[in-house]
């Protein structure tokens, strides 16, 4: 009897070595399981440029996160001469399993990379070498938009100048080191929703600008954001409550909101240490046209109301 059980232990203790080992090899040499870069060739026409230069800039917004942000003036714009040159860490202090850095999206980085390659980054999550995302970079989204407009999109980043700047690759902790081939998926296009003021076209305009990403699942904020000058500022809570979010808000004020931004009066003032600053990439946004940013108010109304207060800032 105690031989048998011996022999059983050991029968099961060697399953498990195999079914280890099988997992490891499933997550370092199977994984990801994305397929290979597309073979495409994009002849961009001046339009198609055009579309990628206002996704880019003011909806997808790349550029926050792939270009240096001066968050010692209000509102952290744009540093000239930073536009896609990568390297904005993303790492523990807030809150990520690991230091993730952005890449440069140049034409210095991305010459020797294909049309499809770029494709397969933005929309799969996986680089021309075959390694893995993290999804900060919110390809999950992109894999669901129109694949004509991740086309304008490389198009456009195809034509921004070269920046010669070298990014160090991402540190993902542990176990995030292992898991990371898991996160990559095949993306699942959908057409753009006829182009209005219409909360289905307000959604597309939501995935593609990422607003869960900062304002929560549920969309009721309260995420936070260390800030350079000192504190932490939060992001708000923009459900259609009365009291804790928009659902006050007309239409009209939505929009000025954004479009404060872009006026000719504002200018950004220098942030004193420890006080307020906007994490909001409004500079950005604030370039959409009075159409989408009409129809994402349109789509942040059908949301379901979260009554919760959001706090602003934490010196």
């Amino acid at each position: 009897m105690k031989k048998l059980i011996l022999r059983t232990v050991g029968v099961l203790a060697s399953l498990g070595v195999i079914g280890f080992c099988g997992l490891l090899i499933w997550l370092k040499l199977i994984l990801p399981d994305v397929g290979k870069a597309p073979d495409i060739h994009i002849r961009a026409n001046p339009g198609e440029v055009a579309r990628g230069a206002y996704l880019v800039n003011n909806v997808a917004r790349c550029m926050d996160c792939h270009s240096d942000r001066d968050m010692d003036l209000t509102a952290g714009p744009m540093t000239p001469g930073t536009m896609g040159q990568g390297g904005e860490v993303f790492d523990e202090s807030k809150g990520l399993p690991g230091r993730f850095v952005a890449r440069n999206i140049t034409p210095y980085n991305l010459k020797s990379w294909t049309d499809g390659e770029i494709f397969r980054a933005i929309t799969a999550g996986v680089t021309r070498d075959g390694k893995s995302l993290f999804p900060v970079m919110p390809f999950p989204n992109y894999g669901q938009l129109d694949s004509l407009d991740i086309c304008a999109i490389i198009s456009y980043i195809r034509t921004i100048p070269p920046v010669r700047k070298d990014i160090e690759d991402s540190r993902p902790d542990f176990p995030v080191n292992w898991k990371i081939n898991t996160y990559p998926a095949r993306p699942h296009f959908h057409p753009i929703p006829a182009q209005g003021v219409n909360a289905a076209y307000g959604k597309y305009l939501v995935l593609m600008a990422n607003c869960a990403g900062c304002h929560g699942g549920d969309f009721s904020g309260n995420e936070n954001f260390p800030l350079p000058t000192g504190g932490v500022v939060y992001s708000a809570n923009i459900t259609p409550d009365p009291e804790c979010g928009i659902g006050s808000w007309s239409r009209d004020a939505f929009v000025a909101r954004f479009k404060s931004y872009s006026d000719s009066s504002f200018h950004p003032a220098p942030i004193l240490r420890d006080h307020f600053n906007s994490a909001m990439p409004w500079t950005f946004f604030s370039g959409m046209t009075v159409r989408d940013l009409s129809a994402i108010y349109t789509y942040l109304r059908t949301l379901a109301p979260v009554h919760r207060p959001a706090v602003r800032f934490v010196p």
